[in-house]
């Protein structure tokens, strides 16, 4: 694992990262209307309470499904996510073909269980219907720099789930140096990891654009070498358009407007899609 990280340059221009985003928070002042469903049908719908039930889910669900008849001309959120024996319940109850389901496993959000229990997870909420998984890197292990440890595991979950998607959280807010970042990004992509992702939402800070700026820059170099494209997900935190659009822009400026579709831009978000779909119809509204 070493020998892997040791073909990629580990550096930060941080000063570089800050330029970035303080134009990416520029260029989010400028509301645009089809960036906005861009980033809408990014959207992973996500609730990962202790309290969901599923009577819950079974409403979110039909709210979902009957989106394309409320607004026709909008696009529908990529997925909805929810917790391995929720998955059940959404797909009994989901009819758009266009929306996949998302499963937290492998002892999300701590991750702090045995890789036999993570991979018995994973299989278990794809058996149960989920097209995508996400799992968090062993926190701990990597903060030891156990990097063989982490490789290994991501490794393994991705082998046994084959084509299914893994998005890895990374838990940016538990990495305070932006190096940890870079490296979790490439180790993980290494790994197999099909997206990465910031946060889980529920531990130490969410996402920030500076992590997402460093990300970027990892699939980047990762993409260069490998010639495989990775996907991004922000996650944690997101709640209004503007903040959506500083993500959105950060992920056009250093990978490519072709990136932008929910095939490899995520967001993942509870109150973002009612925030993003009042602004989308105020919008328009005025514009006409």
């Amino acid at each position: 694992m070493k020998k892997i990280l040791k073909e990629y340059n580990l550096e930060v221009n941080g000063k570089n990262i800050s330029e970035k985003v303080e134009n990416a928070k520029q260029s989010a002042k400028n509301i645009n209307p089809e960036d906005l469903k861009r980033c809408f049908n990014s959207i992973d719908l996500t609730t990962l309470n202790a309290t969901d039930t599923l009577s819950q889910l079974k409403k979110m669900t039909e709210k979902v499904n009957d989106f394309s008849n409320v607004y026709r001309n909008l696009p529908n959120v990529a997925a909805i996510c929810v917790y391995p024996a929720l998955v059940s319940t959404v797909r009994k109850n989901l009819t758009d073909k266009n929306v996949n389901i998302a499963s937290v496993t492998a002892g999300f959000p701590a991750s702090q269980t045995f890789v036999d229990v993570k991979i018995k997870e994973s299989l278990l909420a794809i058996e149960n219907g989920a097209d995508e998984i996400d799992i968090v890197i062993s926190v701990g292990r990597f903060l030891e720099k156990d990097y063989e440890f982490v490789f290994d595991e991501i490794e393994q979950i991705k082998k046994a789930v084959g084509d299914t998607h893994v998005k890895v959280i990374l838990e940016t807010g538990a990495l305070k140096d932006l190096q940890l970042i870079r490296t979790a990004s490439l180790l993980a992509m290494e790994a197999g990891a099909d997206f990465i992702k910031t946060s889980t939402g529920k531990f130490y800070d969410a996402a920030t654009p500076e992590a997402v700026c460093v990300m970027c820059e990892a699939i980047s170099d990762y993409k260069a070498k490998s010639g495989r494209q990775t996907g991004i997900k922000p996650s944690g935190g997101i709640s209004t358009s503007t903040e959506a659009l500083v993500y959105y822009n950060i992920v056009k400026a250093t990978l490519g407007e072709n990136i932008l579709n929910n095939k490899l831009f995520r967001i993942g978000a509870s109150r973002l899609a009612n925030n993003l779909l009042t602004d989308i119809v105020g919008l328009e509204t005025n514009y006409f």
